[in-house]
């Protein structure tokens, strides 16, 4: 799944962003409830601008699957965030996973701890495998490849490439171009 070419930095963000409008436009007490939804949004369309190995890519016409491993904050709203998405002529899948033990086929993951489990150990499980991981501030320093943070009401990203490319990932620098931060490879 080769990032599509002739988007422009300005054209990605503004398909990134949008969402971004409905949060600065609620009240403070919706901001949370609108910040999942946004992140939710944003999961789905993070396969656009990430290549993946030949082995992991799905091959034409079966799902790319996207795992909630852990907790899960999205509920219903990351099913339709993901419903009708397509990546090429791959289908974006929503499987929730109570532990990394069965992320084999996962190409994206949001990561979050349980009681039981803490983030950072639910990632340990994914390391190494060509899965794009994502976090968020909720869990703390714990931070996957690409992790949101909410600040002044909004909801951004910070990327680390370094660690997309241990696993075999490339982001494209489109994407990158509108994270809040990026930690390059070396």
């Amino acid at each position: 799944m080769a990032a599509r070419p002739a988007s422009s930095p300005r054209r990605v963000a503004r398909r990134l962003a949008a969402p971004l409008l409905l949060l600065a436009l609620t009240q403070p007490g919706e901001a949370q409830p609108l910040a999942t939804a946004v992140k939710a949004a944003f999961l789905p369309k993070f396969a656009r601008y990430v290549e993946w190995p030949p082995q992991a890519r799905p091959v034409a016409g079966e799902a790319l699957q996207l795992c909630i491993i852990g907790s899960d904050p999205f509920g219903k709203v990351i099913d339709d965030a993901a419903a009708g998405q397509q990546i090429g002529d791959n289908p974006i899948k929503v499987r929730r996973l109570a532990t990394a033990e069965f992320a084999a086929g996962c190409h994206i993951a949001f990561v979050r701890g349980t009681p039981g489990r803490s983030t950072s150990r639910l990632l340990q499980g994914v390391r190494g495998m060509p899965v794009l991981t994502v976090t968020d501030a909720h869990d703390g320093s714990a931070r996957g490849m690409i992790h949101f943070t909410l600040a002044d009401g909004r909801v951004g990203f910070h990327v680390d490439a370094a660690s997309a490319a241990q696993s075999r990932l490339s982001i494209s620098s489109r994407l990158l171009g509108i994270a809040l931060s990026v930690r390059q490879k070396s």
